[in-house]
Order: structure tokens, then sequence, then C-alpha cells
């Protein structure tokens, strides 16, 4: 099972490995802090599509699209079938630093991983 929540809610029980896919590490947060299990950076949008983006409701349909064609790249897509393969034996969260819960990247990532096929 695969969830989303914002890097800066507490942790919860149920939220199994937690995976900030982030490029840039959310501000306020140490390195040490457990509400983030690991970083998988490199499954993040580029620098490029992250700062044209800019978190603008009017270019998320945009963003969803140009970010799909980014995961697409051999290396993103074999960190996706990594957490695809996580969620399959336990529950995997997606933490994220944007305050918009609907329009960020973990959202366009869950659903990229729930396209993969299944072996």
């Amino acid at each position: 099972m695969i969830k989303l929540k914002r890097v800066y809610e507490p942790v919860a029980r149920g939220d199994g490995r937690r995976v900030l896919v982030e490029r840039l590490w959310p501000r306020g947060l140490r390195k040490e802090d457990r509400r983030v299990g690991e970083w998988l950076r490199d499954v993040a949008p580029s620098a490029e599509l992250r700062r044209w983006y800019g978190h603008d409701p009017k270019r998320w349909a945009g963003f969803k699209r140009r970010y799909r064609t980014e995961l697409r790249i051999p290396e993103r897509r074999r960190l996706l079938e990594t957490l695809a393969d996580g969620a399959r034996r336990g529950n995997v969260t997606l933490v994220y630093a944007a305050r918009d819960t609907e329009r960020n990247s973990a959202v366009v990532v869950r659903d990229e991983i729930e396209k993969l096929p299944r072996p």
C-alpha cells in the first residue's frame, strides 16, 4: 500500500517505510529527523521542471505530463519499481514538503507506481 504524507506531519505506526521524494531537503528539518526514513532525491522532478512549475496550480497538468516523461528514464523507472516492490510487501509512505496536498510530485510518483505491471 502506498500512502502520501507531508514530511512535517507526525510519524504514525502504520506509515511503514517512509521515503522522501523531493529534490531538496525540507526546510526546518535536520537530516537525522526520524520523519524521513530514506531520501530518494533521484526520483524527484528535475531542478528545471521544479522551477518551471513553481507550485502554480495552472501548470499542474503540464507538470504531470513533463514529470511522467522524466520518470520514464531507466534509472528513475528502476527506483519506481523498487518502491512498488516495497509497497507489495508492506506500507510505503511517500513524504513530501509541498503545502498543496493534491498537486505535488509525490502524487505523480504514487500514480506512476500504481500503473506499473505486477510481476
